[in-house]
């Protein structure tokens, strides 16, 4: 255990699966904790956890980041406490249904809570952070950003928007002195699976990561330095070949005459 602060760490959606990993493990590198999410009993219950744990502080923020004064409450801890040197932008919902099974109220708030909550509260980070000359921000997104066909295409849509945010906070930032990682779980042994509508015990089990795995294999991505961490791919090489293929496509659109073929 590190005992080195390291600043403070907003985590987003922290009151269990994921979120809650990640703030044991940060705290555990050295880092105070500001703990985000609706559920306060949950979060007390967390924060008594990291704070015996660890020795670390950890403070609570009940907070919808669903609603317009939820983000608002956030984005202005993220702007004005100096001390805030790493944002994990985890709190989202997911979507298992096709897509006319699914209403579109029901898919209008996700994409309030996994694109314009995700986007805000990058947003406000970065301004803050590019002050200071330094900071990290995760956004986690999913494999779904690069296979929509996967589960819902709504919900896939909002990861896709969050990878492709983060490619691009990572170009315009990164000379700023801000970090910027992109993290795609697979299945994870989370409440994500119950939430949606499909428990996770309906899966397979070959295909469904613990959350405890997912969260040490990003931190080992973060600290190599990867933009985009995906711990369920193996074969790493072909991650590598999709980008590079992406990146020389990106290249080749600028043209003033359509291709041939419309001709």
């Amino acid at each position: 255990m590190s005992t080195e602060f390291k600043g403070k760490a907003v985590v987003t959606g922290a009151s269990s699966g994921i979120g809650a990993v990640y703030a044991d493990r940060l705290a555990r590198q050295g880092y105070d904790l500001i703990l985000v999410a609706r559920s306060g009993d949950k979060l007390q219950a967390l924060r008594d956890r990291v704070e015996s744990g660890t020795g670390r502080r950890a403070e609570v923020v009940l907070a919808d980041l669903g609603s317009a004064d939820g983000m608002r409450s956030v984005e202005k801890i993220l702007a004005t406490d100096p001390q805030i040197t790493m944002l994990v932008n985890n709190a989202g919902v997911g979507a298992v249904m096709p897509l006319l099974a699914t209403p579109a109220d029901s898919m209008e708030e996700l994409i309030t809570l996994n694109v314009t909550a995700v986007t805000r509260l990058a947003y406000a980070a970065a301004r803050a952070m590019a002050g200071r000359g330094a900071g990290t921000i995760v956004n986690i997104s999913s494999i779904v950003a690069i296979g929509p066909e996967i589960l819902n295409g709504v919900y896939g849509a909002s990861k896709a928007f969050v990878l492709s945010l983060s490619h691009s906070m990572h170009h315009e930032l990164a000379d700023k002195g801000i970090r910027v990682q992109a993290v795609l779980p697979g299945a994870t042994a989370t409440d994500f699976w119950n939430v949606a509508g499909n428990p996770v015990e309906n899966l397979p089990s070959s295909i469904v990561m613990q959350a405890t795995d997912m969260v040490d294999a990003s931190l080992v991505g973060l600290a190599k330095g990867e933009l985009v961490t995906i711990p369920g791919l193996h074969a790493g090489e072909k991650w590598d070949q999709f980008e590079a293929a992406r990146r020389e496509l990106s290249g080749l659109f600028g043209n003033s005459a359509p291709a041939p073929r419309y001709l």
